[in-house]
């Protein structure tokens, strides 16, 4: 088996592996995209209505152009503290009128590639625990075993991607039964399937057990192979850090489900996705009364302090703008 003996040569072969792939990848390109929230009119008796939208992220991969929200009540812009996420907030009396909330943006989107930290980026608390993400746990073992045996000891470029390759190998995408979707780690090390969270649950667990941080971003597919079109459900994906690599980014989900792509999200997220939110076990504020959020992406509702179980009404479209441009 070829091993990598010096660090230096193996991100260089990491960075040419990004290229090749890149050669053939749509790089940049600008879309709408529309979110809708629809609320059902709520009895008097049910107290009042608090309800929370996450916003896109603004940065040098995805700029917001244009941001437009209205809804059948105002509603204010606001800071999630932990990770800066931003999100557009209603509070409401009970109504017999159903509250609706429209959310329609402009996006600059590029394909991501490894980039170094910014300034004041504290990577060291992407190697902190969640809720559902356990690090150092005996279930994990018998994964880091099998890892440590192709890349050794120690957090580097070859342990990361150690870790990738176990994860889109012994994982499946599917979702079958109950109990997939929830990114928790001992689902995926138990059940060995789920959908992007297990996936991404799983190579975070193993990547900061071993000293790696690594950060869950979520948000939307935007597919590249057609210019309009509904979206049926959300995206997730992460980025490791290391000294060496920077913030690099991975989809083992996507690379699970086109197996010709694998090296492609090794290094690269396409621009085939909006980003709305960093991180897990999210508290929106001083309104935000019901338990920490395990991650944020869909509207999420608390009627008289609680988190209302009921079924929302929401839909999510996105149309091209400009032709994509690609290498």
């Amino acid at each position: 088996m070829f091993r990598f003996d010096d660090r230096r040569f193996a991100h260089v072969f990491l960075l040419a592996s990004c290229l090749v792939a890149l050669a053939t990848t749509v790089t940049a390109r600008t879309f709408e995209f529309e979110y809708e929230v629809t609320v059902p009119a709520m009895p008097e008796e049910t107290g009042d209505v608090e309800l929370f939208i996450p916003l896109p992220v603004d940065d040098a991969r995805q700029r917001v152009l244009t941001e437009d929200v209205s809804g059948s009540i105002p509603g204010r812009v606001e800071v999630e503290p932990a990770y800066g996420n931003r999100f557009y907030h209603v509070s409401a009396r009970p109504s017999t009128e159903p509250l609706r909330v429209r959310l329609r943006v402009t996006v600059d989107r590029s394909i991501s590639t490894a980039r170094a930290a910014a300034e004041g980026d504290d990577v060291e608390r992407f190697l902190g625990e969640n809720a559902r993400v356990k690090i150092g746990h005996p279930v994990l073992e018998p994964m880091l075993n099998e890892v440590r045996a192709v890349a050794g000891p120690g957090a580097s470029p070859e342990k990361a991607r150690a870790i990738y390759d176990w994860v889109v190998d012994n994982l499946e995408y599917k979702k079958v039964g109950s109990g997939w979707g929830n990114g928790d780690t001992f689902w995926a090390c138990s059940e060995r399937y789920g959908n992007c969270t297990d996936f991404h649950a799983m190579f975070t667990s193993l990547a900061r057990t071993e000293g790696i941080p690594a950060r869950f971003e979520i948000g939307f597919p935007v597919p590249e192979d057609r210019k309009k079109g509904k979206i049926g459900g959300y995206h997730c994906w992460v980025e490791f850090y290391l000294p060496e690599t920077g913030w690099f980014p991975i989809d083992a989900s996507e690379a699970f489900k086109h197996p010709e792509k694998r090296e492609l999200f090794y290094g690269t997220h396409p621009a085939d996705r909006i980003h709305f939110t960093t991180g897990r076990d999210l508290r929106l504020g001083p309104d935000h009364r019901g338990p920490a959020l395990n991650y944020f992406v869909y509207p999420y509702v608390e009627v008289g302090g609680k988190p209302w179980k009921g079924e929302l009404e929401k839909s999510f479209r996105y149309r091209d703008v400009t032709p994509p441009a690609s290498s």
